[in-house]
């Protein structure tokens, strides 16, 4: 076996989903990948990453969010709620490296790990799956706003609605719940 071939098997065979994109359309995906996502891989490569978001808008916000912090770190990482071909939600740590800094989303290699054992999926809004993401990622109300444009009294509404239904007594059990992490 070649190193190439080793190289092949190890993308197909590895035990999380990797995708190849070319300007955030799939390239190549594993098998992995097509099994996270409920797609065989023939309808997956070929088509844009925004198959696999809730909303086209998400796919759009997280993308800017995403290009910005790949044009400083040549990297990105979160945790998100992403949908399967059969429309159902579920939580997803997305890790991604670019192949070309100078160009982040020109060739870039992603990870997907289904995460959806560690988190609970509730009936959220978009805004809701926007804010849950990024009071996951560790960022106060005020930076929240300023990332979504909206006020910080908003997106305290907004974590008011979370806590109650998550079940949390507070913002501690909010996090707690959304990151899966024992209470």
């Amino acid at each position: 076996m070649t190193e190439d071939d080793e190289a092949l098997s190890a993308f197909n065979f590895a035990p999380i989903g990797l995708v190849l994109t070319h300007r955030r359309v799939v390239v190549r995906a594993n098998a992995q990948m097509c099994k996270v996502f409920g797609y065989a891989r023939t309808a997956l490569e070929g088509q844009s990453l925004s198959i696999l978001y809730p909303s086209h808008e998400e796919f759009d916000r997280i993308g800017v969010i995403g290009l910005e912090r790949m044009r400083r770190e040549n990297f990105y990482v979160d945790e998100r709620i992403m949908k399967r071909r059969s429309g159902e939600h579920f939580w997803c740590r997305v890790r991604g490296q670019s192949l070309t800094p100078e160009n982040p989303f020109e060739r870039a290699v992603w990870s997907f790990a289904d995460i959806s054992g560690l988190r609970p999926i509730v009936n959220l809004t978009l805004r809701e799956r926007q804010i849950a993401m990024h009071i996951a990622e560790g960022l106060t109300s005020k930076e929240i706003a300023r990332l979504l444009d909206i006020s910080h009294r908003t997106v305290e509404a907004h974590r008011a609605r979370l806590q109650e239904k998550l079940d949390a007594r507070n913002t501690a059990e909010v996090i707690a719940r959304i990151t899966g992490l024992p209470q």
